[in-house]
């Protein structure tokens, strides 16, 4: 394992010892989330990672050094990570672009990238003897949560979801036998209705951001993109970002490689956000500080980067900021038309959140964020199975046919097919 060293905090530099908090600064609030820091130069002389291609372990476990868990401990038992980089030359082409390569987080167990963040808190909570571990979510990390805790029997999930949600992640929920809450209002509402209750009941929350270890489980897309490139990383990261965990977890998986000497420079990193939820967008064209954000819309179809009020805000603006990226804000019909388009240019199906990263990539280029001789990475971030009525919403109907011969060759004539 990697020993956590300390907890500190993004926005005031306070510290605390590995065991002190569980979730946010004790000074800065919410706002101050916390870095899990190792000790780097015990790391370095003690791993080689090159080491890493003997592996026999194809999921995300196979960073367990580069993890706070304790050796011995016990993990969930379903394969996380390791999903499928591939090489996306149509989109390449499409876009005037060197070289694009599309990471599929969507081939994670529940769907989604989120399961990384799930199997990580799991494994704490089973470390520390936690019986009830609690989510808000719109879908996407309450389903993460719901299907690795299912074989784990100790281990009982509450939810809190909006009950606007897809009903495909609802019904994901209830199939994994999670208790689930169907809250009446925003994800918002439900995020502050999970802490209070986690609060006062003594739960332990696996909520976006205000659990740090929530960003040790999703850097390790950063790690597999690394591992998979050869160590040689791209020259941009794009990634559709809502309450930034995600975006976060990925400059902290570039930032341990520099540390480690494993790669020699870290991706930009681009942030892609639906028009109508795009707090952390302002803020970053604005120069505003975190701690002076303020919540604003959170109004698009794109439910799994819905956000008024990002709770990881200050570690996705520092992102962006430390690695010269940008964020760029893309409208819903953009990321509607986006899932048959990225379906068609490489083969993988993207939830409304996941192609409004296709959507930004395509913005960047166009203003000039991504250069024609570069390479980039594109993040899928779940499958677009999670909702499938917006997928129908973006396509035609297909070729209405009687059931006789006739009827389709006319069809197949009127398409150019005989």
């Amino acid at each position: 394992m990697a020993e956590v060293q300390s907890l500190r905090c993004v926005i005031g530099g306070c510290r605390f010892a590995p065991e002190e908090v569980n979730y946010t600064c004790r000074l800065h609030g919410e706002v101050g989330t916390l870095d899990i820091l190792y000790d780097y130069a015990a790391l370095r002389a003690r791993l080689d990672r090159d080491a890493l291609a003997s592996s026999k372990v194809f999921s995300a476990w196979r960073y367990r050094e580069l993890l706070p868990i304790a050796p011995g401990s016990r993990l969930p038992p379903l394969a996380v990570g390791w999903t499928p980089l591939y090489d996306a030359p149509l989109i390449a082409e499409a876009l005037d672009i060197s070289r694009v390569w599309l990471k599929d987080d969507g081939a994670n167990p529940s769907g989604s990238l989120k399961d990384r963040a799930s199997a990580l808190v799991l494994a704490r909570a089973l470390e520390k003897g936690y019986r009830i571990v609690s989510a808000a979510s719109t879908g996407n990390a309450a389903a993460a949560l719901a299907a690795l805790s299912a074989p784990l029997p100790s281990i009982e999930p509450v939810i809190f979801v909006p009950a606007s949600a897809p009903p495909a992640k609802i019904a994901q929920l209830l199939v994994y036998g999670a208790h689930v809450l169907l809250v009446d209002g925003s994800y918002d509402q439900a995020f502050d209705l999970c802490m209070t209750i986690s609060a006062e009941a003594s739960w332990y929350s696996r909520n976006t951001g205000v659990n740090p270890y929530t960003t040790e489980g999703k850097k390790t897309a950063a790690l597999e993109i690394a591992e998979q490139l050869g160590w040689r990383l791209p020259d941009a990261v794009v990634v559709s970002v809502g309450d930034g965990s995600i975006i976060s977890g990925l400059h902290k998986g570039f930032s341990d490689l520099f540390e480690l000497g494993w790669v020699e420079a870290i991706p930009r990193l681009i942030g892609v956000q639906a028009a109508g939820s795009a707090v952390l967008a302002g803020a970053w064209q604005a120069g505003t500080p975190a701690g002076d954000i303020k919540a604003g819309t959170a109004d698009t179809i794109a439910d799994s980067i819905s956000a008024a009020l990002p709770r990881d805000r200050a570690k996705a603006l520092r992102a962006v900021g430390r690695t010269g990226g940008a964020f760029v804000t893309v409208p819903d019909t953009e990321i509607l038309a986006a899932i048959p388009q990225l379906a068609q240019l490489s083969g993988v199906f993207a939830e409304p959140a996941a192609a409004a990263a296709f959507a930004g990539l395509k913005r960047a280029r166009a203003r000039g964020l991504i250069a024609r001789e570069e390479t980039v990475c594109l993040l899928c971030t779940g499958n677009g199975l999670k909702d499938v009525p917006r997928a129908r919403q973006a396509v035609a109907g297909g070729y209405a046919v009687e059931p006789r011969v006739e009827s389709v060759r006319a069809a197949l004539t009127g398409a150019g097919l005989l």
